[in-house]
């Protein structure tokens, strides 16, 4: 067999092994995150909390108690998490949001929100409406892009 044609075997070899191994770890990963998802719909509650402020922060900076910053692993102890820093009752807590809630959490207003444990799952507005997140400001190039596309009488896509 010519040089070229081993060297092609051993790197599909390569890539089909590291697609097995995937394969099997992500299955392993969704498992493990719907059996987190049951824990976390098994004890979750409603408290009515008034929201002082929200910020994306590292967990070392976030202001959890100790004991939960020592049981997070080493990667991720570096990466920003959604943050929420809300009244519950009479004491101030910082709480962790879930990401696709985030954005919609209102600040300075008093809600009913979803909680398990130092994890805010839902939100709801208790008193008047709670607004939508801002619209994000387009870039220069997006806003480039829509005038050139105005100019050339074209609709501007969404």
């Amino acid at each position: 067999m010519k040089p070229g044609m081993i060297i092609f075997l051993v790197i599909l070899a390569v890539l089909v092994i590291a697609f097995v191994v995937l394969y099997f770890v992500g299955k392993k990963a969704q498992k493990k995150q719907a059996e987190q998802q049951e824990m976390l719909q098994a004890n979750k509650q409603t408290v009515s909390m008034l929201i002082i402020d929200k910020k994306r922060m590292k967990i070392k900076d976030s202001g959890l108690p100790q004991m939960v910053i020592d049981q997070t692993p080493k990667l991720m102890r570096n990466s920003k998490l959604p943050i929420i820093k809300a009244k519950v009752g009479p004491q101030v807590m910082s709480l962790i949001s879930d990401e696709k809630i985030f954005d919609n959490v209102p600040v300075k207003k008093e809600v009913k929100a979803v909680v398990s444990g130092i994890y805010v799952l839902d939100v709801k507005g208790l008193h008047g409406r709670t607004e939508a997140a801002p619209a994000k400001k387009k870039g220069i190039f997006k806003r480039a892009l829509e005038a050139a596309q105005e100019k050339a009488g074209a609709k501007p896509l969404k």
